[in-house]
């Protein structure tokens, strides 16, 4: 048997072909932990990178104010009631009148006159009155009396005809005599049957209707003169100023004449007009500041009044304030500063505008939760410089996304940069 000859060329082809397999495993082998680190990292490359802060309140700007008017409460024209002379004025233009104090007063001597002669007419017709009152009760009891006699007569007279009839069927009297007692008998029941009637008148008929009534009218006419007298006194129908008191002395004033007017000062009223967005700043207050032109002193004013429709005239909103004015400190002409806001109304929750990202109108911001991101819309409001009011949409303390916004989507997990 031969031996076997191994080809030294082949040989060595396999022994490097062993060692070159050997050494591409232990080279996969020792290479194979380090990929793992690598894919993290380019996981990790991928998570977008913001930047975040606290979306916090501030100061958004100064409160809003609206330019107002000072006014009286009322403005009071006062006309004379009854015409008359202008005998003496008490006050002047400029003065100023408590309600119910004398302004001026008229010349009272017709008036005075006229209810002088109703007196006396009175009086002459109370005395007329008295008379006829004793003249009727006399006439009652004569009528009475009357009454009595005719009933006894006619009592007497029946008996004197009963014994005249017996008389005449006995032949005693004749027919003559017997029908001149019936006649008689006849008469006084007539005249019973009229004295009847004219009592009944007497008590249901008023006879002095007529006096009574006089006595009424010039009652009347007494309260009436009364009455004028104390509308000669043109007095102050409410406490304020005398505005306006265009008469003189001996002026002739027709009734109904504009004789003065008075501007109440206390309360005294703000008026002011506001536009839609103005007035809805200021619906639902109670009360709001103002301060007078020129003067840093503030003062409080209670809402009186604040239209809900726009006025045609002014195309505005009409608000009216309304505050004591004892020591006559606010003037009707004066202008001041109504404060719509007060500075606590400023501080608002704000977003930085550079956060604020604006799609098809909307506007939305991203907020942090956890690790990923929520889109929020929000509703704007106030711009002051770099930031911007938020009326809804974030709460004060939530973490805002304030870079890299832009190239975000909602749910998306980021990553805070340092």
């Amino acid at each position: 048997m031969k031996p076997i000859r191994v080809n030294p060329i082949h040989t060595g082809i396999k022994t490097m072909g062993v060692m070159m397999l050997g050494a591409a495993l232990l080279a996969g082998c020792s290479e194979a932990p380090k990929a793992q680190p690598a894919q993290a990292q380019a996981n990790e490359v991928q998570l977008k990178q913001v930047k975040v802060t606290k979306v916090a309140k501030q100061k958004i700007s100064e409160p809003l104010e609206q330019v107002a008017d000072i006014t009286s409460s009322i403005q009071l024209d006062v006309a004379v009631k009854v015409g008359g002379d202008v005998k003496e004025i008490l006050k002047k233009r400029g003065d100023n009148v408590e309600k119910g104090e004398v302004i001026f007063r008229l010349d009272q001597t017709d008036v005075l006159i006229s209810k002088e002669k109703a007196n006396v007419t009175i009086a002459g017709t109370q005395q007329q009155l008295i008379k006829a009152r004793e003249d009727l009760a006399n006439s009652k009891q004569d009528v009475q009396n009357g009454i009595v006699k005719l009933e006894a007569a006619i009592k007497e007279t029946e008996k004197n005809y009963n014994k005249m009839r017996n008389d005449f069927d006995l032949g005693l009297s004749t027919k003559f005599q017997l029908e001149q007692v019936e006649t008689q008998l006849s008469n006084l029941k007539l005249d019973l049957q009229s004295s009847l009637q004219k009592q009944k008148t007497l008590e249901t008929t008023n006879s002095l209707s007529q006096l009574e009534q006089g006595l009424l009218l010039s009652d009347v006419s007494i309260r009436e003169a009364d009455r004028t007298l104390e509308h000669m006194e043109v007095r102050a129908s409410v406490s304020g100023v005398l505005t306006d008191l265009p008469i003189e002395v001996g002026m002739m004033l027709p009734a109904g004449f504009r004789s003065a007017q008075i501007q109440q000062l206390d309360p005294i009223k703000i008026k002011a007009e506001l536009t839609e967005e103005a007035a809805a700043l200021v619906r639902g207050k109670e009360e709001l500041s103002f301060y007078i032109s020129g003067s840093t002193e503030k003062h409080k004013a209670k809402v009186s009044y604040l239209a809900d429709v726009v006025s045609t005239q002014s195309k505005a909103y009409s608000l009216e304030l309304e505050l004591p004015n004892q020591d006559r400190k606010f003037k009707p002409g004066m202008k001041v500063q109504v404060l719509l806001t007060e500075d606590q109304d400023q501080i608002v929750v704000t977003v930085p505008t550079l956060s604020i990202v604006r799609e098809s109108g909307e506007s939305y911001v991203f907020v942090m939760a956890g690790d990923t991101v929520e889109k929020r819309k929000v509703v704007l409001g106030r711009l002051s410089d770099t930031f911007q009011e938020v009326i809804s949409g974030v709460k004060e303390g939530e973490s805002l996304v304030t870079s890299g916004q832009n190239q975000l989507k909602d749910k998306e997990k980021v990553k805070l940069s340092q």
